[in-house]
């Protein structure tokens, strides 16, 4: 590996690594404060975290963050701030959850099918927020955050009964129909819970946007207007295509959130489906740096995190503390990605004035010479 590589890959990972340490130092001044012990509140929370089941909880609940991660990167990756992403998974997910209950077809077919359908609705979401900016000059973080509250009206305008909802037996909460067995995803049989078999999608899903970014033409031209429309438009790069077809397939990515709730836990979509995880992969992406394997590692983070609030409560922790340490975390990374960006700029300025320097030495002895 080159030495600029080296150099390059230890600045990347050491801007995660402050966030997480600042955020600890940070939340364990916080503990102390409140007259807590904060070492005896991470080495409960690292106890719990590691047993088996807690191992489980924190792979589905990853799953789910991981492909939120992703459907943000993608926006970030273009320099677009999909903050709609929460509003497209439900949308996507409550229409996949009624195509799927009302429907009863072979598992190799109905799968499919509800993956496909949560994805278009995905897609078609988020690129009306694409068609806006490119069309109107509409920002897409006005037009995503709007489009959230519509996608919850449209839910809770069809989820009742005599549309799209039904009321359970005890007649209390409403949802779609159930999904056929057929409509169910696989599992890994682990104990005492399973894993949920959609990990196997988003590691795909993962491998996917590392190749299509990172390996393709269309990878190159949305990296590129990200950095500079200007330079991209000079080079014969379609800006607002590019715009709206990364909006569509951002879209299409968080039509897939809800796909590990939906097809392995709850079967349905009702009242208690899942809400926020949307801004949730806006974190992610960030500690990440919108690298497949840093949100991957984010995601983990994030579900070890919530895992170990759950334990920190019966041991009279306040349970919100993690939701302090988590916020923490995002500002952390938001300053040491900064902090180091600037490092590196100063380091790269320093070796080319050394470079410069050398060579007026070299041509200075060269005319002596002569």
């Amino acid at each position: 590996m080159k030495k600029i590589d080296k150099e390059r890959l230890l600045l990347g990972i050491a801007a995660p690594l402050l966030a997480v340490v600042a955020a600890f130092l940070i939340t364990a001044l916080v503990l102390a404060a409140t007259g807590k012990e904060p070492f005896s509140a991470f080495g409960i929370m690292f106890d719990y975290g590691v047993k088996s089941d807690s191992q489980v909880y924190i792979i589905n609940k990853a799953t789910t963050y991981y492909l939120a991660g992703l459907a943000v990167a993608i926006g970030f990756r273009m320099n677009l701030f999909n903050i709609g992403v929460d509003g497209q998974y439900r949308l996507a997910a409550f229409f996949a959850a009624a195509v799927g209950g009302a429907l009863t077809l072979p598992g190799i077919v109905q799968i499919p099918l509800i993956i496909i359908t949560a994805m278009i609705v995905g897609a078609m979401w988020a690129g009306i927020a694409g068609v806006l900016k490119t069309t109107r000059g509409v920002s897409e973080v006005v037009s995503t955050i709007m489009l959230n509250f519509i996608a919850t009206a449209i839910i809770g305008y069809l989820l009742q009964p005599g549309r799209l909802g039904h009321l359970d037996e005890a007649g209390t909460e409403v949802a779609t129909n159930p999904l056929p067995e057929s409509s169910h995803f696989f599992e890994f049989p682990t104990m005492p819970t399973p894993i949920a078999g959609f990990v196997v999608i988003a590691v795909l899903a993962g491998v996917a946007y590392w190749y299509v970014l990172s390996r393709t033409r269309f990878g190159f031209d949305l990296r590129t207007v990200g950095q500079s429309e200007t330079a991209a438009a000079a080079s014969g790069v379609n800006v607002k295509k590019m715009v709206v077809t990364s909006m569509l397939i951002s879209g299409a990515m968080a039509g897939l959130i809800g796909m590990p709730t939906l097809l392995n836990e709850s079967y349905e979509y009702g009242g208690g489906f899942p809400v926020g995880i949307g801004f949730t992969g806006i974190a992610i992406a960030l500690l990440g740096r919108n690298h497949p394997v840093g949100i991957a590692l984010g995601a983990i983070l994030w579900g070890f995190l919530e895992r170990g609030s759950q334990k920190l409560e019966f041991e009279e922790y306040d349970k919100e503390i993690v939701g302090v340490m988590q916020g923490v975390i995002v500002l952390c990374v938001v300053i040491a990605y900064e902090v180091v960006r600037r490092y590196g700029l100063k380091r790269q300025q320093r070796q080319v004035g050394e470079k410069l320097a050398a060579q007026a030495r070299t041509h200075d002895k060269t005319e002596v010479s002569a």
